[in-house]
């Protein structure tokens, strides 16, 4: 029986089929840890202790989430046109290049009212500006998507080497840093925000990008289901002949959706350099733009489903850390193999279950329609 074109309600393929991917993936991570003498109910119960145990774990792991939300809702965005962006670390790094080139000139002459609007728009367009030039060969020149974000990613970790390590580096130092931007163009921290209401939490990275980031998931919706720019998105992304046919132009549509896309990636400068660092640096994008694949992936490309797999995430970076730091026979190279074993069965292995959970929908769908009234 072929059970892939059969539909199922959305809170099955958002919501249960990747739990049980999850559930796939974590029980054969348990194998693992019983075969080097380890609890895994006992490891489980460090991890999410490390993760929402205590209001330090907790911002940290909402830090965490919040970078994965934006490369997650990058990745989802040219998902949907049939797109796979695989750039959004480079993207991620030519937005925090924005940032630091907007703050660099104006932090001294600007408000905090003025200078952070600045610094999101400027992290947005030069992600998608970044985005633009393989969107633009893919559209008229046959170039593979693919191959062109991938390698876009090594030009931007040269050209940021090259701009800090001889243009922008601060005078005297020799680390490869910009100098440290004026207060007005720091993103509060949640800490502090919350402080001004009178509640007190321990210092983290956390900051107010949360909230932009929840803000991002709500466009990406309003973007992609409730606009004629997203329906001739998905219109071309599901064909390219019927899209045509209806009168939209798929080349427009794939430059479109990769700036949108870039203009994501770009939006971790927010929370890195922003929020957190408050100069330019090299490396502060961390593999976040590669994670965001997987978040997307067992997010089921929606909103909602990515800001649950991005919390996932950040619980195993932050309660990773707290597992390897409590039980030393787990090293931090086993919590990645963890994390990969997630995005094995929440990415190649992500529709393994489907026909099963589609069986069992139809018999107790079969067994409604014939119960009596």
């Amino acid at each position: 029986m072929n059970t892939s074109s059969i539909a199922l309600p959305a809170w099955m393929e958002i919501g249960l089929i990747p739990v049980l991917n999850i559930i796939m993936a974590l029980f054969f991570a348990g194998l693992i840890m019983l075969a080097i003498g380890v609890n895994p109910l006992q490891a489980v119960g460090i991890m999410i202790n490390g993760a929402f145990g205590y209001d330090e774990a907790i911002g940290y792991t909402l830090y965490y989430t919040t970078n994965f939300i934006f490369t997650g809702l990058a990745v989802a965005v040219a998902f949907h046109a049939s797109l796979f962006n695989i750039g959004g670390e480079g993207q991620a790094y030519i937005g925090g290049l924005g940032v630091g080139l907007v703050f660099l000139l104006l932090d001294k002459y600007l408000p905090a009212v003025l200078l952070i609007p600045i610094g999101i728009m400027a992290a947005g367009l030069f992600g998608a500006a970044w985005a633009f030039i393989p969107a633009w060969l893919q559209a008229h020149r046959g170039s593979h998507i693919v191959i062109t974000t991938i390698m876009f990613n090594f030009i931007a970790a040269s050209i940021m080497v090259y701009l800090l390590v001889n243009v922008l580096i601060k005078p005297g130092q020799m680390s490869p840093e910009s100098r440290v931007f004026d207060e007005s163009a720091w993103l509060p921290f949640m800490h502090e925000f919350l402080g001004w209401f009178g509640v007190v939490v321990t210092r983290t990275p956390l900051n107010l990008s949360l909230f932009f980031a929840l803000f991002c998931c709500f466009g990406v919706w309003i973007y992609i289901w409730r606009t004629r720019w997203g329906y001739e998105l998905r219109t071309a992304g599901h064909s390219e002949h019927a899209a045509r046919y209806a009168g939209i132009k798929p080349k427009t549509v794939v430059i479109s959706a990769m700036c949108v896309s870039g203009a994501l990636a770009g939006f971790v400068a927010v929370n890195e350099i922003m929020g957190v660092h408050h100069r330019l640096l090299l490396n502060f994008t961390a593999g976040y733009g590669f994670t965001g694949i997987a978040v997307s992936l067992m997010g089921r490309n929606h909103p909602v489903g990515i800001i649950m797999a991005s919390l996932l995430f950040g619980v195993l970076y932050q309660g990773g850390a707290e597992l390897a730091f409590e039980i030393p026979k787990i090293t931090r190279e086993m919590v990645v193999a963890i994390q990969g074993l997630i995005i094995l069965f929440s990415g190649a292995l992500a529709l393994m279950l489907r026909p099963w959970v589609v069986k069992v929908y139809l018999k107790f769908k079969s067994a409604d329609t014939l119960a009596p009234a």
